[in-house]
């Protein structure tokens, strides 16, 4: 276990790579520092205004030039390259004692992890509750506007695309039409919202 947090974490791993992932959600870039070493993993997460730390003193020997993490809406997850074609019993030790058994490598490095290693953690289950509550929050406002639009672009037809493409510029974002055959051939007006009156900037 890392030292210096109680932030929830899990780690699997594949032939050529460990993965570390902590559960923590709405993180943005700033937020996270991450310094990789050979044996030593350092985390500074700003969590809800407060400075998290995590360190972890690696089992075994891992290539900090090829480290990499990824922020996610509901987690970070870091990904360390194996040096030796190991498997490992644990997540932090002596890499100096620790000689686990030799496994078969390949150049996948980038492959997802294939198996969960953490004794008595059903990983599918957790990432599956942190979908489902993910799912559960449902955008409102502006957010909920904008996100209904992406999904009808996405799924909608050639038309329906340049339906909305040609009202929203002509109209300096104030129309938003998926009608081609009625907007196909006319120049879409402007038409700002009651009560407002529309500017052009020169």
């Amino acid at each position: 276990m890392a030292t210096g947090s109680s932030i929830k974490t899990d780690w699997y791993q594949t032939e050529v790579a460990v993965v570390i992932t902590i559960l923590v959600k709405n993180l943005k870039d700033e937020d996270v520092k991450i310094t990789f070493g050979e044996s030593v993993l350092e985390v500074e997460l700003q969590v809800n205004g407060m400075k998290e730390c995590l360190t972890y003193q690696l089992a075994h020997h891992v290539d900090p030039s090829a480290g990499s993490y990824k922020i996610m809406s509901t987690k970070v997850e870091i990904k360390l390259k194996k040096i030796d074609g190991i498997r490992w019993a644990k997540l932090e030790g002596d890499p100096t004692v620790d000689t686990p058994k030799t496994i078969a490598i390949n150049n996948d490095f980038d492959k997802p992890p294939a198996y969960p290693t953490s004794k008595g953690t059903n990983w599918t289950a957790i990432e599956k509750e942190l979908d489902e509550q993910e799912a559960k929050e449902k955008p409102e406002g502006e957010e909920a506007l904008n996100k209904l639009f992406q999904e009808i672009y996405g799924k909608g037809s050639d038309e329906v695309k340049k339906a909305m493409n040609k009202s929203f510029m002509e109209s300096g974002g104030t129309v938003l039409s998926t009608n081609w055959s009625e907007i196909g051939s006319k120049k879409v007006e402007v038409k700002p919202p009651d009560g407002t009156e529309f500017k052009k900037w020169d």
